[in-house]
């Protein structure tokens, strides 16, 4: 699916791009909370106010009934929250698209022991008449056994799953005794599209654990992993530590989480990296030789580009091509991302189509 060839993009390290969320520089509010924390000596390993204090907010925002731990990484975050809830000889359901099966290079088989069951689709949404299929063998000691659906919010293709969606596939899970986990690497930029509170659509949805994603909304670093039932907890603390994401200087993620949570910051950078795309797509549908290929709900656009453009544009812009054999491409919009960089990046697709 994604391709990339790196020998386009040497020498543009300081240009504005479209290739990842990842890409974009870290919110002030972020460094000034880490810089605000920096402050003598505190206890390592999250035994510190910072900590403390951001367990707090999060409980403030999906209720006490929760465990929350934070770790480095969305790759972690992801592996370690289903390495919780799983057995070596169990299986997870997901999307052919998802993050888990895509872009993690084996973590989640490396790591877990289990199995992984992707579902093609057409937007990026797993639904219930595609898992049913997946639901075989089960109590029969020669198949790996289906233990958990895994799906992502906002999709690697930019839709978002409304709330009565992720419910269904909840109800139907629990219904035939699977747990829900959400991948919310951009559940902010969800959360703006569905203008509605992250509990909302995670723990009231009944999704039972998430991964919570900092860093493609303006951290500089930092997950959290959230169980909405602190059974399911109950040895993270030990295979969050086996899996080597135990911060000791815990404190400068924690206190970003709080500059997060705090005063909605997320909500503002959130909204803004999805206006962006509406603006990248309003400029985009001006042109007739490109056409936007799936919904543009969060912070992508995905656009189907005469093949002619493709390597031109890429000696100027970092950006990803989603599908070589279709000639899509995915542009994603960033916290900082500004209505200037869009009409630049649209005139030289003008440019570039009219030579």
């Amino acid at each position: 699916m994604k391709t990339v060839h790196f020998s386009y993009f040497w020498g543009m390290e300081n240009k504005r791009s479209f290739a990842s969320d990842n890409n974009s520089g870290v919110h002030h509010e972020y460094l000034e909370a880490i810089s605000d924390s920096n402050n003598g000596h505190v206890i390592g390993y999250g035994d510190d106010i910072y900590t403390e204090n951001a367990i707090k907010q999060f409980k403030s925002v999906f209720g006490n009934n929760i465990e929350v731990f934070f770790t480095f990484l969305g790759t972690a975050a992801n592996v370690l929250g289903l390495n919780a809830i799983t057995n070596t000889f169990n299986a997870i359901i997901c999307a052919e698209s998802s993050h888990i099966y895509e872009d993690e290079c084996g973590a989640v088989e490396r790591f877990g022991g289990v199995k992984l069951l992707p579902i093609k689709t057409d937007d990026g949404k797993l639904r219930i008449s595609d898992i049913k299929e997946h639901l075989k063998g089960i109590g029969f000691e020669h198949h790996s056994q289906p233990s958990v659906i895994s799906i992502t919010q906002a999709t690697e293709f930019g839709t978002v799953y409304t709330k009565q969606e992720i419910k269904e596939i909840a109800d139907f899970a629990h219904n035939n005794n699977l747990l829900l986990h959400m991948d919310g690497a951009r559940i902010a930029n969800a959360a703006i599209s569905l203008d509605m509170s992250f509990k909302e659509f995670t723990a009231d949805a009944g999704v039972d654990v998430l991964s919570f994603g900092g860093t493609k909304n303006g951290m500089m670093y930092g997950e959290a992993i959230i169980f909405f039932d602190k059974k399911l907890a109950t040895n993270f603390k030990y295979i969050r530590k086996q899996g080597m994401q135990l911060a000791s200087k815990m404190r400068y993620i924690s206190a970003q989480f709080s500059a997060y949570l705090k005063d909605s910051l997320w909500k503002e950078t959130a909204t803004h990296a999805n206006l962006m795309a509406q603006e990248l797509k309003l400029a985009i549908e001006k042109i007739p030789e490109i056409s936007i290929v799936y919904p543009v709900q969060s912070n992508g656009v995905f656009a189907k580009v005469p093949r002619k453009i493709i390597s031109k544009l890429q000696n100027e812009y970092f950006f990803y091509e989603w599908d070589e054999n279709e000639n899509i491409v995915r542009w994603m919009c960033s916290w900082d991302t500004t209505k200037n960089d869009v009409d630049i990046f649209a005139s030289k697709i003008k440019e570039l189509l009219n030579k």
